[in-house]
């Protein structure tokens, strides 16, 4: 530390003392008040066995080479990312196709694409590029709507080797996407008003992929309080459940 620096401290606080004088009381520190003792966890059930398998298999780690798709020089701003959705929708036609198809109206309107994606009626989004692997070179962020609902595909690649690789997948309700760093992050409402969800995929090297790495229910804004309601039976009543989505 330079040794000039204790002299400047000590003239600074006697211009503050001097300050604090002349204007009697505003300004002046105040105590914020006794800080709450800080408790530290307790662990229960002890005698539970700790599991070693999870109860479910959502797939947490999502990396999958596309076929058919080719990635002129290696470099992704030339992969076609209408290209890349059709290709999507051609490996799960039952999806896109048909009268009762779920995602219909998707399907139908990928031939309005002929623009590119984010032009007219076309349900591919815009296209963003952002180096999320710390590499050096830009992963491929994209959007597609799947209608007639209101749920939102959200799509990562990158290149390996002249390949196109879908390194993070979710589906769900979408409010907003962000790019942060080495993170995607998307926010999605919630049953509970003035709340809202937000999840965040990292990328993690060691599995090449984009892990969840978050999962919050955070608060939006003030709401007014809503009059309770009676319970539900035990029969009729639902469990609530995170955001839904598709890994």
């Amino acid at each position: 530390m330079p040794r000039s620096r204790p002299l400047r401290l000590a003239a600074l606080v006697a211009v503050l003392a001097a300050a604090v004088a002349g204007c009697g009381d505003a300004g002046g520190l105040r105590g914020a008040g006794p800080t709450e003792t800080a408790v530290g966890p307790d662990k229960l059930w002890p005698q539970l066995t700790p599991a070693s398998s999870p109860a479910y298999v959502i797939g947490e780690v999502n990396r999958e080479v596309v076929q058919g798709v080719a990635v002129s020089g290696g470099d992704i701003h030339a992969v076609d990312p209408v290209a890349v959705v059709r290709r999507e929708i051609a490996e799960s036609p039952g999806d896109y196709t048909g009268d009762r198809a779920p995602y219909r109206e998707t399907g139908r309107l990928m031939a309005q694409c002929g623009a590119g994606a984010g032009h007219g009626r076309c349900p591919v989004l815009r296209p963003y590029y952002r180096d999320l692997t710390g590499d050096g070179r830009a992963e491929l962020t994209l959007g597609f709507r799947l209608l007639p609902g209101r749920t939102t595909a959200v799509r990562v690649y990158t290149v390996e080797k002249q390949r196109l690789v879908r390194v993070m997948s979710w589906d769900d309700a979408v409010s907003g996407v962000e790019l942060a760093r080495r993170s995607v992050i998307i926010r999605s409402p919630s049953e509970v008003a003035g709340y809202e969800y937000r999840l965040q995929w990292t990328w993690e090297p060691d599995q090449k992929a984009m892990l969840l790495t978050h999962d919050e229910m955070l608060r939006t804004g003030p709401h007014p309080p809503k009059t309770p309601k009676p319970s539900r039976s035990p029969s009729a009543s639902s469990s609530a459940s995170p955001s839904a989505g598709t890994p």
